[in-house]
């Protein structure tokens, strides 16, 4: 007997759709290694489609005021509040993640980012109108760019789209928005829950890989393109859209250092930092996975990581006792294994190191020491739920091995000592910089990075006017 796969469709122009040509992508369920759905696999036919209701849909939706898109997206944050536990159900499949994890991590935050996002709609502000110049009146309008080609990652799928399409409809644009092949299912449900509450064609979403994806981005009506992903996929969207002069928003990789000296408590760092590298199995471009520890406590607190790990549990999304799920596909499983088989000889596997099971892309709690500045696992992303770790004699040690890397996303500094913690926060060259803490965000702060991760920014007021353009009007008053 077979079980019938779910069957996941395009949202374009306010209907689900197959893809034109009847292609699909099978989906595979992180936790099983099976497949449980098919979703549609776009070709341009689809793009055109989606990118022409888009376009149709922009004026009307340009022209409504800020309370009317405020109204729109708290009614967002409502059905999505109402429908939680399908929406957690989805990601669940997706990802492999621990369900009441997603229900208590992601989808309240993600609620209150739709809400903030919804209150910036009627908060946008701009230097007063004046007279610059005898006779003449200056004024500032802020405007909506248009159509927005979005692309989201698979290691957040709902909170990601989130961080997307809420700034873009709060600020007055529409939306054609990918999820990654490997886990559309919330993204397409959440196009059922929005449909029903914007005008069609205002959110679209496709369904496919990464041709699509540069399908979206090479197409001329988007005015903007915008996408979470690795730096590769960055590059490669930047390099499209300079072919005619589109925006470009990249979140991309990171490699954040957690730069640990020695008047830290040290139980408690290890409690909190171990948390924020394991958890969501280390996929996250924010997590604390390169720790950098003053020599004098190296060896105690590499003990102290090594016995939080061997502690910290991975399994199934119903398993309770778990801090984190599966790697999310089985790429991912062989690139963060790949890591651990090619370590240097004076690298030591502290604890992990290994695939647990033989079911699902699980992988163990992972704590790396012995390394060097410059060997690969301590300047590449692994994405898995790995910690390394490396000694520093001093101050500038720390700043030198801590920004020597070409990612620059978050940081974090752990000392008893404010002037210490204040000249690291300026010399770290990070989007952002955690003291005593690692990885928790609030809607009312910018997350974005420098260098190879990316620039623009998401959530907060300036993660909103990234997706608005400025036009200057002046008027001759004779």
């Amino acid at each position: 007997m077979t079980t019938e796969l779910r069957r996941l469709r395009n949202y374009i122009d306010g209907e689900f759709r197959d893809a034109a040509d009847g292609r699909t992508i099978d989906v595979i369920n992180p936790a099983t290694g099976e497949v449980y759905a098919t979703s549609p696999l776009s070709g341009q036919a689809d793009v055109d489609a989606a990118m022409e209701a888009a376009a149709a849909a922009f004026p009307a939706w340009r022209d409504t005021t800020p309370s009317e898109r405020q109204k729109v997206l708290l009614k967002i944050a409502d059905a999505f509040e109402e429908r939680a536990e399908e929406l957690i159900a989805a990601e669940v499949e997706n990802t492999g993640k621990p369900v009441a994890l997603t229900a208590s991590e992601e989808v309240p935050p993600m609620v209150d980012q739709i809400r903030f996002f919804a209150g910036a709609a009627r908060l946008l502000e701009g230097r007063s109108a004046g007279e610059y110049m005898e006779g003449m009146t200056s004024i500032i309008r802020r405007e909506p760019v248009g159509v927005c080609a979005q692309v989201a990652p698979w290691n957040y799928p709902m909170m990601m789209a989130v961080w997307k399409f809420a700034p873009a409809l709060a600020a007055g644009n529409t939306v054609v928005l990918k999820p990654s092949d490997t886990t559309p299912a919330s993204t397409v449900l959440m196009a059922e829950i929005i449909g029903s509450i914007v005008p069609k064609g205002v959110f679209n979403v496709l369904c496919g890989d990464r041709e699509t994806g540069r399908a979206m981005v090479e197409h001329p009506t988007p005015a903007m393109a915008s996408i979470t992903g690795s730096v590769r996929a960055g590059m490669q969207v930047a390099e499209s859209a300079a072919k005619d002069v589109k925006r470009v928003h990249l979140e991309l990789g990171g490699k954040a250092p957690v730069v640990v000296f020695e008047d830290t408590d040290i139980a408690k760092a290890v409690e909190d930092i171990s948390v924020a590298g394991f958890f969501n199995a280390g996929q996250d471009c924010t997590a604390a996975t390169r720790v950098l520890v003053h020599e004098s406590i190296h060896d105690e607190f590499v003990a102290a990581l090594a016995k939080a790990a061997s502690e910290t549990k991975t399994g199934q999304p119903d398993d309770e006792d778990v801090l984190y799920g599966p790697l999310n596909n089985a790429n991912q499983l062989k690139q963060v294994s790949g890591f651990i088989d090619r370590l240097p000889a004076h690298a030591k596997v502290e604890a992990g190191g290994h695939r647990v099971g033989d079911k699902g892309y699980f992988y163990a709690p992972t704590v790396v020491s012995g390394l060097k500045q410059d060997d690969e696992i301590v300047q590449n992303e692994v994405f898995g739920p790995v910690i390394t770790v490396q000694p520093f004699a001093d101050e500038a040690q720390a700043v030198e091995y801590a920004n020597g890397v070409e990612y620059a996303l978050a940081s974090s500094v752990w000392t008893k000592d404010h002037q210490r913690a204040m000249r690291m926060s300026k010399v770290l060259d990070f989007g952002c910089v955690w003291i005593n803490t690692h990885i928790p965000l609030v809607a009312e702060m910018p997350h974005g990075g420098f260098k190879k991760s990316g620039y623009g920014k998401d959530l907060s007021a300036y993660g909103f006017e990234d997706y608005t353009r400025i036009k200057h009007v002046m008027t001759s008053l004779g």
